[in-house]
């Protein structure tokens, strides 16, 4: 290639047989890490960001593709051409704005790589705590009451930042919109490079007398209350955003977000298996031969479970709709009833005569070894 250019199958890192959908994700990826919002004190970004988008506007087009692997960058410009004979049509402000175009990133680089776009205060932090319910409130939903220990407004300052009397005033260096441009002269042409301003960390306002209370942050440690409904059905590891409920910003920024995640406990009487909760419930085995009715406990209070003659021990029976809210949907689980034989012991003698008759009858009745010698 001439003109001491890089290949520009080169700069995006793909083969020369990369298709169109290929070649989109390369130079999406390109732009995205040196995006000149995301590398402020890397001017060396810019170049490599404005070389991608060339890359990318001549390999999208197949016209100009076809030109380009026929002849490098030595190739002439034709009708819509965007390269040849060593010219650069391509400047910082046309990438920045081809890649706008093409990804459609209405909300500028500032937010998607969480920058300070105009005014420049500092978001707060996100915050993360963990919630403890019961299995049976998070069967029924419940409300619960939370103090989270965190970055709050100064109450001192307002959370401005500024110490009673006074007030914050408008950076004279980025004149009160927190970022500043450079433009600069190379080869290629003028280069602009965008970042935070350095003499007000991008706030566009600077504090000239700093509150004590907060040294000059507009915000110190405290704790708040929140009250926190709890949905029906939650299971261990869901999760609720609470926005606005994280650290406060810097200097009035706006707050960050609070994330609550679920721990449910386990019961004592049930087993959780997704929606489904699991109760054993000891049975005699003279019950299970001849048959028997039995109190099961559920959520919602004691049902009768009907258990004909001649159940086997580990048989399961379903209670339908008895088990935990389904979170996202309608709907409700099962509650399914494993039925145990339960062996006495310590039995009067009397009693073990009369099951000693009996056992000789049974025994001539039990089926021999094997994998369903049980069913």
């Amino acid at each position: 290639m001439s003109g001491g250019k890089r290949d520009y199958y080169e700069v995006l890192g793909v083969a020369r047989s990369a298709d169109a959908t290929e070649i989109k994700k390369a130079y999406r990826a390109q732009a995205i890490k040196y995006h000149p919002d995301k590398n402020p004190d890397d001017p060396g970004a810019a170049e490599r960001f404005r070389e991608a988008a060339e890359a990318y506007e001549v390999l999208k087009d197949p016209e100009k593709r076809a030109r380009y692997d026929r002849f490098g960058h030595a190739a002439d410009a034709g009708p819509g051409g965007g390269f040849g004979g060593g010219g650069i049509n391509v400047d910082l402000n046309d990438a920045l704005e081809s890649f706008l175009r093409n990804f459609g990133m209405g909300g500028g680089f500032g937010e998607m790589f969480g920058g300070g776009g105009g005014g420049g205060r500092g978001r707060g932090r996100n915050l993360q705590m963990e919630l403890a319910v019961t299995l049976e409130e998070a069967a029924r939903g419940v409300r619960k009451t939370v103090k989270v220990t965190k970055q709050v407004s100064c109450t001192d300052c307002g959370g401005s930042g500024a110490a009673a009397g006074s007030r914050p005033s408008t950076c004279q260096h980025c004149r009160g919109h927190g970022r500043v441009r450079q433009v600069r002269q190379s080869l290629l042409g003028q280069m602009v490079t965008e970042g935070a301003c350095p003499h007000c960390q991008g706030r566009g306002q600077v504090v000239q007398d700093p509150c004590r209370s907060c040294r000059g942050t507009g915000t110190v440690r405290g704790e708040e209350s929140l009250e926190i409904n709890v949905p029906a059905g939650v299971s261990t590891g869901n999760y609720m955003e609470l926005q606005g409920k994280g650290d406060a910003g810097e200097h009035g920024g706006d707050s960050g977000n609070l994330r609550v995640v679920f721990n449910v406990r386990e019961s004592e009487l049930f087993e959780r298996h997704g929606d489904d909760l699991l109760i054993d419930v000891p049975v005699s085995p003279v019950d299970l031969i001849l048959g028997t009715k039995i109190e099961v406990p559920t959520l919602d209070g004691k049902v009768a479970l009907k258990i004909p003659a001649g159940t086997q021990s580990h048989k399961i029976f379903r209670l339908r709709k008895k088990g935990m809210p389904h979170v996202n949907r309608p709907g409700t689980g099962d509650q399914l009833v494993r039925v145990l034989a339960w062996t006495p012991e310590n039995l009067d003698r009397d009693v073990v005569k009369r099951l000693e008759a009996l056992q000789a009858d049974l025994a001539r009745r039990v089926p021999p070894p094997g994998r369903r010698g049980g069913d």
